[in-house]
């Protein structure tokens, strides 16, 4: 058999796997093509170690590894989805935007908080820590 069929078969599996994980939106979908992404290489290391033919079969080796790595990624991958989704409802890798922590900290923050809006602009810094006091004392009689 020539070896241009598994490389073939492993370009469009991989460009396959590159548009889930480009074009996808929700977060089992972009494991799905991720693995798809991995298989893609361990099919192109074995068609590249059939096509060199050395002795050590290095193509076969990397192949193991590559798979041992993927079934752990699957398995974490999918329990953090999970503990998502009960937590929010959905596994939409958009919303997910506001768990990340900022650049440079916290004060690098990209959208203000609630507590910068209500106050006027010209507001001292004593009087801030009023809302916050606010924002918490109704968080806490909310629980």
């Amino acid at each position: 058999m020539h070896t241009v069929y598994p490389l073939l078969l492993g370009a469009l599996l991989f460009a396959i796997g590159l548009y889930g994980v480009l074009a996808r939106r929700n977060a089992i979908t972009v494991l799905m093509a991720i693995e798809l992404l991995l298989n893609a290489v361990t099919i192109n290391l074995v068609a590249f170690g059939s096509l060199i033919r050395d002795q050590f079969n290095i193509g076969q080796v990397f192949t193991l590894f590559i798979i041992t790595i993927a079934a752990a990624e699957t398995g974490l991958g999918l329990a953090i989805v999970l503990m998502i989704f009960r937590q929010r409802g959905n596994a939409d890798i958009d919303g997910q935007r506001q768990l990340a922590e900022p650049l440079g900290g916290p004060a690098d923050e990209t959208q203000p908080s609630a507590d910068a809006a209500a106050l006027p602009p010209d507001a001292e810094a004593g009087e801030k820590a009023e809302p916050t006091a606010q924002a918490l004392a109704t968080t806490e009689a909310a629980r």
